[in-house]
């Protein structure tokens, strides 16, 4: 459910100050934002891990966990400043979703090279990643404009796939996971660049933007290799 939690982060990063920052500062942020990054890489892969034996529990209280889910995203929002409690929240959230993909990551395990499927979608998520990074760091070109374009483009994206929870038509879900994967693409080189600039608050806020934006690209992926995959 990454998706629909992808613009906790986005504001602060066309509204803060870069000027307030020298440039140690500014690299100190950047490090301190990835090792966040890092360490909640690993414990979303913690919840899914625990997640995934018991799947059936996870789809059964969807609803419940998604609101628990979306709660301490929310929490984070207002205890990122308080040291300690910030870094149990965001490690909270991180774990749930984790968990929250669990279902997903059961049902494509159960199936014929589920493994490799699995396999397949986190090496195209990483290999996209850092190839969008990489180009985040390398070109000249600034993105730090397309805040709100890419905004209007994710509440587009959430529109149909409201709408196709409704319709259940397997194109547009595959057409829904596509524009997905190109939109968090781009939002890597968005918030890539951002955290460079140290336009976030805090590293919280970029650690999270970045999880987000891997979650999200990994999660449609998984559905479009699983599509392609299935012998249905």
């Amino acid at each position: 459910m990454g998706l629909y939690n992808r613009d906790y982060a986005r504001g602060n990063a066309s509204t803060y100050s870069t000027q307030t920052r020298s440039d140690t500062q500014i690299v100190s942020f950047v490090k301190e934002t990835y090792k966040l990054f890092a360490a909640s890489m690993m414990a979303g892969a913690v919840g899914a891990y625990v997640g995934v034996p018991m799947a059936g529990t996870i789809a059964a209280n969807f609803f419940p966990l998604l609101i628990l889910e979306i709660g301490l995203l929310i929490g984070l929002h207002f205890v990122k400043h308080k040291p300690g409690i910030n870094l149990a929240v965001m490690f909270g959230f991180v774990f749930m979703t984790g968990l929250m993909l669990s279902p997903l990551l059961s049902h494509t395990l159960g199936m014929n090279g589920g493994g490799t499927i699995v396999g397949n979608a986190f090496a195209m998520t990483s290999l996209v990643f850092g190839a969008m990074s990489f180009y985040a760091i390398k070109t000249t070109k600034d993105f730090s404009g397309y805040g709100k374009p890419l905004l209007i483009a994710l509440v587009v994206i959430i529109a149909f796939s409201i709408i196709n929870i409704f319709l259940g038509n397997p194109l547009m879900a595959i057409a829904i996971s596509g524009a997905v994967v190109i939109l968090f693409s781009v939002l890597v080189v968005y918030d890539t660049q951002n955290i460079i600039k140290g336009a976030y608050e805090t590293p919280i806020d970029g650690a999270i933007a970045l999880y987000l934006d891997f979650l999200n690209i990994f999660t449609s992926l998984l559905h479009l290799f699983g599509i392609f995959g299935s012998d249905d």
